[in-house]
């Protein structure tokens, strides 16, 4: 249902309740107030039901405008009881309005005649519009506001559950871009010829790199993995990356970690290290031949936690990343998971790029998120 199509529905449905509401009030006057019996004429029944109509008819639409931003607007300024004084005094005043409407009426039709129509409405139609109006408006105030929390409950538990489901896309497309980054075929025609070349000169090189390869494509096509995982455990996989590409780069690959006190168990967003260290490969050591500098620094205070990947490349423009690529997805990541208690940090010039994480420390229950 569209957005248009789903107010129009809500509306129509608000007023068929104002319409019930308007029949009820018009039956309960006319049994209670106007004497009618079994007994009484049916044309009797009628006059007695078409003026309780016409009351009911006139005050209640009014109700149905005024009341909800009446309701709202005290609700935001007033604690209770003094917000329902507001509320009582409204449809009083309402009341009012309307029945005194409704004798002008039934004066101008001709049905009242002589000079003590003001009197006569003072004396009784004025006592029972405000009694009605009181007994419905506060029913129907109640029910509509506890309706509208309802709505509004209803409204943040999908929004909850799209925002969880664009987490768990924005994962998703993080991973198989991680995934894509192996299984590119020069990536893994490099990596295993580099075995290849290991095995006769270098038999336990050949064996760790195996390990490292294994290692790398287990993290990547885990497809049950949390979307957090211990500082420590991510590094493992970084590091695993990096000794591989090493391998193919040789001394053009320069690499350091930097883990501060108390930094290793911290949580982290899986494969988000992984992604910048990939970005540093591929910008600032693959396009040169002097290749480049990647170092990677933790540090944890004050509840939070702070990563950094630096590296000494060209430098990029951060306004021009690409959606849906990279530094991107992974911003998205952080949104979902931590909502506005992460950043992700970006200082880029000709000879030095730094990528900064910075997360709760704890994960995001701390940040009140938390995504499966």
């Amino acid at each position: 249902m569209t957005t248009d199509a789903g107010n129009r529905y809500w509306t129509w449905r608000y007023w068929a309740r104002i319409g019930t509401v308007i029949v009820a009030a018009s039956i309960v006057v006319m049994l209670g107030f106007s004497g009618v019996t079994w007994r009484t004429p049916w044309r009797q029944v009628a006059e007695a039901f078409g003026i309780a109509l016409l009351f009911s008819s006139i005050i209640a639409p009014m109700l149905a405008v005024v009341m909800p931003r009446v309701a709202h607007a005290v609700r935001c300024r007033y604690a209770f009881p003094f917000d329902w004084l507001v509320l009582v005094g409204t449809m009083v005043a309402l009341a009012t309005a309307g029945s005194f409407l409704a004798i002008l009426i039934l004066a101008a039709i001709g049905y009242l005649k002589g000079a003590g129509i003001i009197a006569t409405w003072m004396a009784g139609s004025l006592k029972i519009s405000i009694l009605i109006t009181l007994m419905f408006g506060i029913f129907t105030t109640v029910l509509e506001s506890m309706r509208s929390r309802l709505n509004e409950a209803t409204v943040a538990l999908r929004t909850k559950e799209r925002d969880e489901a664009d987490a768990r896309r924005l994962a998703a497309e993080a991973q198989l871009a991680s995934i894509e980054s192996r299984v590119q075929p020069h990536f893994l025609f490099n990596t295993l010829n580099s075995i290849a070349a290991l095995v006769h000169d270098d038999p336990a090189g050949a064996e760790r790199m195996t390990g490292q390869l294994a290692s790398l494509l287990r993290s990547a096509l885990d497809s049950t993995a949390t979307p957090l995982v211990p500082l420590d455990e991510e590094l493992r996989v970084v590091r695993a990356y990096l000794d591989i590409e090493r391998v193919r780069f040789g001394d053009r690959l320069r690499y350091s970690v930097e883990l501060g006190d108390g930094t290793a168990p911290k949580l982290v967003p899986r494969m988000a290290l992984q992604t910048l260290v990939e970005n540093s490969v591929k910008y600032a050591v693959s396009p040169r031949r002097e290749g480049g500098s990647i170092v990677v620094r933790a540090s944890a205070s004050d509840g939070r936690v702070r990563v950094t990947v630096e590296d000494d490349g060209p430098g990029f423009d951060p306004a021009t990343r690409p959606a849906g690529h990279g530094l991107d997805l992974l911003a998205g990541r952080l949104a979902m998971l931590f909502g506005d208690h992460a950043s992700l940090g970006v200082d880029s010039r000709p000879g030095s790029t730094s990528v900064t994480i910075d997360v709760p420390s704890d994960g995001p229950a701390e940040a009140g998120h938390y995504v499966r």
